[in-house]
């Protein structure tokens, strides 16, 4: 059947491998009778291998195997092989049983080389190759929930099942006896189960989790909106964990109190009341209105009069508190934190636009380079042909600016100056547009060299992975880095105002200091550190259990001894904020660090919960977007919902894979 030659070359094992590979999956399309026809042949063929590995075996096992090739059995009792580290590969002899001569090779010619060992290779172990040739298949739940998953994650349409193609794929999976793939009506209830279950888990997940933090947004699309919330929380091992709420649709106006009931309503429904450190929204009027009027109502009065008891009630009418309340807005929200990544965009574009157009200086060129970028920003995006003229030029296609995207000016301009101008203008006279002279080309690049800053702080704020501690570092880093640039004035004066009450604010100097990345490595000014160092001693001891003072255990004595001697308490070692903070401030880098300091672990997990952007909201918008595609527009709001949420929770993924 194979070649004698074959049979002492150091290919065999190769070829038996791959024919061994091949019959095994030929065996999940053959009959039993078959099978075990194949099986017979196949045990031949590993038994052949097993004789050529046996020949080889002290070379196959020994640690520095991987230095040396096996070339072939040169006789019965010696194999050759060839060494690597040699020029020309010098082809030594050695006997099957040992590899004394390959050791003495190398400790003579190769004894300045360090040599490290390898394990073994599980490709080269004959037990690799052995065949399961039990009668398997899958069951019809491990089916379905294969099929769930393709249909979710890839987002297709639920009538995919239904496919007569996709039908044919399936059937050729193996499967257990008389299991089918359900039609579309019973596949829906499988999914709308699987909801619920994926919803009860994460239900029972944020009962554990103590500190959350939500992010909200609207989304409009194909004439409906939407309201999107995301939860994030950081569990015991220090990992980042985020989830979908919502992608609730809302009707009617938005105005700030159906935002805030909508909001209000979901967080009660996962539970959410007193847990929600804060909750990330853009700065739309509508919304920073919502949390700025239903603010939760604060007890300090009722504290101040519990030791009025002695007072008389106070009877209020039923009927005048009932019609009072229909009127105003009676539930709570926590507090609002503004998304940092759209003020920047906001620096970058209004402001910065606004700065421009007062100055005499830059207003005309600043408008028209401005007007003859947008020209032909318009000419390739509306003709085909201007289009390829362009990616002819630049090897690739202009980005056109939107008012949604973040940094698609900057982008969308500096793709323009990566042209040089004595390509970009003939360009334009082949489009019949207007030329840039120098003095505008320049200005493109120096405004893409002040603006590029804003853009880095904005991509590293809206990170998939970045917390509420990377704020003011990224601020700091950012005012430090503008005050080097020619003409930022504007834009240091536009940070400080629109970032005013983030610059000095407890919640984010806390968060910072708390991430043993920055501690209080960024501050600057040693009074800002030690007034930093202070509120870190402060709510560590808020942090810390109440713990009462416990005597010392005393040694046992006699009753006469204890009649005659008369011992002070003793109490134990209290606990010193100042020590925690001064230990973790000389500590390491690295996140682990924080399991060593208990208390400034749970301040962590409180204050670096939030996330600077609302971008996980963006997020899912942008998934939504692909769910809810022009030819599925007659799906129910409530099954674009569930899933959406599927998706974005990874409901049907593998719990290794699943990083939320």
């Amino acid at each position: 059947m194979f070649n004698t030659t074959l049979l002492h070359s150091g290919t065999l094992h190769y070829c038996v491998t791959k024919t061994v590979n091949f019959l095994r999956e030929c065996l999940m399309t053959m009959t039993q009778a078959s099978a075990t026809a194949m099986v017979a042949r196949v045990s031949t063929i590993e038994n052949m291998e097993r004789g050529i590995e046996y020949d080889r075996a002290a070379f196959n096992t020994w640690k520095y195997r991987h230095y040396f090739e096996f070339d072939s059995l040169k006789s019965d009792k010696n194999i050759s092989v060839r060494c690597t580290f040699c020029i020309g590969r010098k082809l030594l002899s050695t006997p099957k049983n040992s590899t004394s001569n390959l050791s003495k090779h190398l400790a003579r010619c190769h004894k300045n080389v360090k040599l490290t060992e390898n394990p073994q290779d599980p490709l080269t172990d004959v037990t690799a190759v052995k065949l399961d040739v039990r009668a398997t298949g899958l069951s019809a739940a491990e089916l379905k929930k294969l099929v769930a998953a393709y249909i979710v994650e890839d987002m297709l349409p639920i009538s995919t099942v239904d496919s007569e193609s996709f039908r044919r794929i399936v059937e050729k999976i193996p499967t257990k006896s008389g299991v089918k793939l359900p039609q579309r009506k019973s596949f829906v209830g499988y999914l709308e189960r699987e909801y619920d279950k994926m919803n009860s888990n994460l239900k029972a997940t944020l009962e554990e989790a103590e500190f959350v933090s939500t992010t909200a947004d609207i989304w409009t699309v194909n004439n409906k909106s939407f309201m999107g919330v995301t939860v994030h929380w950081i569990n015991s091992t220090l990992q980042h964990n985020k989830a979908a709420l919502a992608c609730k649709r809302i009707r009617g106006s938005h105005t700030y109190d159906v935002i805030g009931a909508e909001i209000e309503e979901i967080h009660s429904s996962y539970g959410l009341q007193g847990k929600v450190i804060a909750t990330v929204t853009d700065n739309a009027s509508n919304f920073a209105k919502a949390f700025r009027v239903c603010q939760p109502c604060h007890l300090e009065s009722e504290s101040e009069n519990e030791e009025g008891d002695d007072e008389e009630p106070t009877f209020t009418d039923v009927i005048e508190a009932l019609s009072a309340a229909s009127g105003d807005a009676q539930f709570s929200l926590p507090p609002h934190y503004r998304c940092a990544s759209h003020t920047i965009n906001l620096i970058s574009t209004s402001d910065v636009d606004k700065h421009l157009n007062s100055c005499a200086d830059t207003k005309a060129v600043y408008r028209s380079s401005i007007a003859k970028c947008s020209a032909l920003w318009t000419k390739a995006s509306r003709s085909t042909l201007a289009s390829e003229q362009v990616e002819e030029v630049s090897r690739r296609k202009l980005m056109v600016p939107t008012s949604t995207r973040w940094n698609s000016l900057y982008e969308a301009i500096s793709r323009i100056i990566t042209i040089p101008l004595n390509e970009l203008n003939p360009l334009c006279v082949k489009l019949g547009i207007k030329c840039l002279n120098e003095r505008e080309y320049q200005f493109l690049k120096e405004y893409c060299t002040v603006m590029k800053p804003l853009t880095v702080a904005l991509d590293i704020l809206q990170g998939d992975e970045c917390t509420y501690g990377a704020l003011l570092p990224t601020l700091t880093s950012l005012i430090k880095i503008i005050l080097f640039l020619v003409a930022s004035y504007c834009m240091l004066q536009a940070i400080k105002t629109r970032f005013d009450a983030v610059l000095d604010s407890q919640e984010g100097l806390l968060a910072a200091a708390t991430c043993p990345k920055f501690k209080l490595r960024w501050l600057r000014d040693e009074r800002r550190r030690e007034y930093v160092k202070e509120l870190l001693i402060t709510e560590c001891r808020k942090a810390a259990p109440a713990t009462e003072n416990t005597n010392v255990s005393q040694i046992p004595a006699s009753p006469a001894e204890m009649d005659f001697f008369e011992f002070q308490n003793q109490p134990t070692e209290s606990f010193s904020a100042e020590k925690e903070i001064t230990d973790f401030l000389r500590s390491g880098y690295e996140l682990e660090i924080l399991n060593q300091f208990p208390n400034l672990k749970k301040m962590y997990m409180k204050y670096n919960s939030p996330t600077p952007s609302s971008a996980p909201v963006e997020r899912l918008f942008s998934l939504g977007g692909l769910v809810l595609s022009p030819k599925r527009n007659r799906m129910s709001d409530r099954r674009f919902e569930k899933l959406l949420l599927m998706r974005y929770n990874h409901c049907f993924s593998p719990k290794e894979n699943n990083k939320t």
